[in-house]
């Protein structure tokens, strides 16, 4: 059975959107973008420069798994991709905002306080 025959996908009737499929979508996609463009900029400003190669690779890293999300988007819109595939371009955002989340927690040297040594008795 093709997911065209399904009774319960969710295609909307005639091309149109539910509003709450339009929120989420555009909440989602404006945090990600922000979040992203932040990252890039930190990976080639901070600390100095010139930039670190382990920030430049991070943050190509980020990029790459945003071009493969952005494309699955690109299929889905169209129509190639069956309306399941919704929850893994939300589960790729997701991914996609914690790696930026910890690029930006490395290249910002976030760590935990230092130990202090042991006292010898």
């Amino acid at each position: 059975m093709s997911y065209y025959e399904s009774d319960t996908v969710q295609t909307p009737l005639f091309g149109e959107r539910q509003t709450r499929d339009r929120v989420i979508n555009l909440s989602l996609g404006i945090i990600t973008a922000i979040l992203v463009t932040v990252t890039l900029v930190s990976a080639f400003i901070f600390p100095a420069w010139p930039p670190s190669a382990v920030n430049i690779t991070f943050a190509f890293v980020i990029v790459l798994v945003c071009g493969g999300n952005l494309l699955l988007i690109y299929w889905y819109r169209e129509g190639d991709i069956a309306p399941k595939f919704r929850g893994l371009i939300y589960y790729n955002a997701a991914t996609v905002l914690f790696l930026c989340v910890c690029a930006n927690l490395y290249i910002h040297n976030v760590e935990k306080a230092p130990k202090t040594p042991a006292t010898a008795y």
